[in-house]
């Protein structure tokens, strides 16, 4: 039996265990990439059609309606406020990019869905769920990684996208672009490669090896493709690429650390004969800079008045208490004072497009006020045991 052709340069045919296995390397914002899978697909028909997508992000390009059900109180109570605002980032920079070439982000993953509804072919959400793989791969990095990204992610809301057009997209999808820009980001954050790339290229391939049907089509970011080819024959343990990190155990003492540490200061402060330090200057070394650093930040990104005073008297207080942190406080607080509304909800995906927009939907403003408050409290937190140490050394 003749080996299936290519139908297009951007398709790798592979043969598995008798089966045969057309995968369709693109660009998620790209024309040309919805034209070339469904196309693909009209000219296969084959039994199954693997997409790079999860159930959630599924539901998210599906979904119109995803936003109402946001409950912003439960979002920061389960500490989510920063993860959210960074999914929310990175979505403003793909907006504006597909904006600008006229394509929705995603829109080959959709239309590879719906082709295969019209030729009758299953349809498989072939990629590991999008919260293990941000969760594995924020728990690879270390502090000051950990900051870089979140530097990069902020950076892409002043970005701007002069001279993208839909050639350049489309050169991308080249094997030999492909190539340098993999290396170079492997180079420059390997811990993000691993489980933002590698691991799920290993992923997707054990699901499109599950799909049922001798002939599959698997449509994949065209980043994707080489790796994906790569673990054809080999095993995979599609579990342990599903186990959510271990938090670290020094981290959970990390949390310990301040309030013993400050607990030790002032019992040495008032306790030394030759110096001592009065309990009220021990106080005020630890509650003024925790105080005033919560609550200038908090309005430094807009907070309302009530969340200033908030984070100025709830900052020092749960800087002590590893459970509740000052950001969760001020959040609720802001919610409460703004009252986002459903149709701030709605208007999420429009006014995220831009570093204002995050401060005029009130609904990512409230997250913002609670990221400001928990980074002005910690940074507080340390500069007031760090005066109380002087005070007592």
């Amino acid at each position: 039996m003749a080996r299936p052709r290519a139908l297009s340069d951007n398709m790798t045919v592979l043969e598995y265990e008798g089966r045969t296995i057309y995968l369709v390397g693109t660009a998620h914002v790209s024309q040309a990439s919805v034209d070339e899978v469904r196309r693909v697909i009209a000219e296969v028909r084959p039994d199954t059609v693997c997409v790079e997508l999860c159930e959630a992000r599924y539901t998210a390009l599906t979904d119109e309606n995803q936003w109402k059900k946001l409950d912003i109180f439960k979002v920061i109570k389960e500490g989510k406020t920063l993860f959210l605002l960074a999914n929310l980032a990175v979505g403003a920079y793909q907006r504006r990019l597909g904006e600008e070439l006229g394509v929705k982000p995603g829109a080959e993953l959709l239309a590879a869905a719906e082709a295969a509804r019209e030729v009758g072919a299953e349809l498989v959400l072939a990629d590991r769920d999008i919260h293990v793989t941000l969760k594995r791969t924020w728990g690879n990095l270390g502090f000051w990684k950990k900051s870089k990204l979140l530097g990069a992610i902020v950076g892409s809301l002043f970005a701007k996208e002069d001279g993208a057009d839909a050639v350049q997209i489309e050169d991308l999808k080249e094997k030999a672009h492909l190539s340098e820009m993999m290396a170079e980001f492997a180079r420059l954050m390997p811990e993000v490669k691993e489980p933002l790339i590698d691991e799920r290229d290993q992923f997707l391939m054990s699901k499109v090896r599950e799909a049922p049907g001798q002939e599959v089509v698997a449509v994949v970011g065209a980043g994707h493709v080489a790796g994906m080819e790569g673990w054809l024959d080999q095993p995979i343990d599609r579990e342990r690429l599903s186990q959510l990190p271990k938090k670290k155990g020094w981290l959970g003492l990390l949390k310990w650390i301040v309030p013993a540490l400050l607990l030790a200061a002032f019992y040495i402060g008032i306790s030394n004969q030759d110096s001592p330090s009065s309990f009220s200057e021990l106080l005020l070394a630890w509650v003024l800079p925790n105080s005033v650093v919560a609550a200038v930040l908090t309005a430094l990104v807009g907070g309302t008045l009530v969340s200033i005073v908030t984070a100025f008297i709830a900052s020092p207080i749960t800087s002590l208490n590893p459970l509740l942190g000052a950001g969760m406080v001020v959040g609720l607080v802001e919610a409460w004072q703004r009252k986002p509304t459903v149709e701030d909800c709605e208007n999420i995906n429009r006014d995220v497009q831009s570093f204002r927009g995050f401060f005029r939907n009130p609904f990512t403003r409230v997250l913002i006020v609670a990221v400001a408050a928990t980074i002005g409290s910690a940074v507080g937190a340390w500069i007031g045991l760090g005066w109380v140490v002087t005070l007592v050394s």
